[in-house]
Parts: structure tokens; sequence; C-alpha cells
């Protein structure tokens, strides 16, 4: 039995253990179609991605605040709208078998949801200025854009204002806070935000962290596990999901 039981919850509980970050971790182009589709031909099927605004409000997926690392763009983010952005090449900075590869709408990664049943973790990425306005779209956006029979995807954050926005936009919708370090009434403020779980940088987690967690009815998930020692360690101790680059099916 692992060292941290809890009573099961189903809106956890049905996730697969392994979520491939940004699509399929470091094999293909992060927050592309590319990479979901590659991580799902891997065996994945639950996916971590990072989701933000374009200047016209178009919710997308995008880790940085601005172009440069991962697209053919320059300058920040904020400055472009979806019709410049949905013309940047998002692939060939992972190699050129990607080349060409665009950015993706959230639409498109729910069409691709939709169509294989797959669970998600759509972490709100504000640019900054923009949390509420963020946690608001997109849950609005997930609303319209998801089929009832597909998995509810969770909104995860570092930024509690996105997470409120959230649930006051769309409450049913599952939410877990995002952390890399562990400051004081932490769980007091993922219980406040109505969260299901936190999702904690793996370093923080140990027995008596996810003991808390689980004892306040949250869910302890981890984040970005690539060593499968650090894996097995972490599956003994009782995580519920690893978000990975490199591990997993």
């Amino acid at each position: 039995m692992p060292s941290s039981e809890r009573p099961p919850s189903p809106a956890a509980d049905a996730w697969p253990r392994w979520i491939a970050h940004r699509g399929a971790g470091r094999r293909a182009p992060e927050n592309t179609l590319a990479a979901f589709r590659h991580g799902w031909q891997l065996g994945y099927r639950a996916f971590e991605c990072d989701v933000k605004l374009s200047a016209d409000g178009e919710p997308y997926l995008l880790h940085d605040d601005t172009l440069e690392r991962t697209t053919s763009g320059q300058g920040p983010a904020a400055a472009a709208d979806w019709a410049t952005l949905s013309r940047l090449d998002a692939g060939a900075w992972c190699g050129p078998g990607w080349a060409g590869e665009p950015p993706a709408r959230l639409a498109a990664l729910a069409a691709f949801a939709n169509a294989e049943g797959l669970h998600v973790n759509l972490e709100l990425k504000p640019l900054p200025g923009q949390a509420e306005a963020t946690g608001q779209v997109v849950a609005h956006a997930v609303r319209r854009l998801w089929h009832t029979g597909t998995p509810a995807p969770w909104l995860s954050s570092f930024q509690p204002a996105a997470l409120a926005a959230a649930a006051v936009a769309a409450p049913e919708l599952p939410r877990a806070l995002l952390l890399d370090t562990l400051t004081p009434g932490w769980v007091a403020q993922a219980q406040a935000l109505g969260c299901q779980g936190v999702v904690l940088n793996h370093r923080l987690m140990d027995a008596d962290t996810l003991r808390s967690l689980h004892a306040h009815g949250l869910a302890g998930w981890v984040y970005t596990v690539n060593e499968a020692d650090r894996a097995d360690a972490l599956w003994a101790l009782g995580v519920d999901r690893i978000i990975t680059d490199t591990l997993g099916p």
C-alpha cells in the first residue's frame, strides 16, 4: 500500500499515470499538434501544455513570454495577434523534420483530444497583466470546445488569479495549483481556490507533503521527472501522477 492512502477521487484517478510534458516532452516541438500526435503514437494518453492569449484574445499554446526560443518569430508574444502567430514556424528549432509546424490553437488541440478521448492538463500561462483574462477566456473556451464524452481538462497555474478567474467562469472544471516552492499556507490556498490537486516540482515532494495533500483531499502530482530512479521513488511514495519529458509509455 502507498504510505499516503486517501479516499478515491474519480476525477483524478481516471487519469493515466504518466503525463507527457508539452505534448511529447523532448521528442517533438513542444506545444504543437505535431507533439501531441507524436506523444499519442508513443502511447501517451495524458498530456500537459501551456496556454496563453494572443494580442486579439485567441487561446493558443506557447510556454515563453517571447517568441524566439520555439518559433521563427521575434519579440514579446503579447504583441502578436493570431494571424501573425499562425504563420510562424514552431517546429524547425526542434529539427528539420519538424519544419513548418505552426503554433497550435487551443481549438485544434480540443479537436484532437475529442477525437482520441485524451486527458489534458492545460497550464494557464498568462502573459504579464493577463492572469484573470487568461483564466476566464480559457475556461469559457474549454466549455465550448470539449465534448461531453471527452475527459474534462484540468486547469493548472502558478498564478492564483488565473485559477480564481477560471473558477468563476467554469466552476465545474477541475483545477490544480502549480508550485515550485512551498510557502506558508499553500495547502489552504489550494483549498480556497477550489482545487482538486496540487502539481509540485518533484524536488519538493516527500512523504509528509504527500500525506498532507491527501489528508486534505488533494491529488498530488509532480513535474518534470526524467530519471527512472526518481520516478520509481515517487511512485513508491504514492504520488498520483508524474509529468515527464522522457519516461512513461
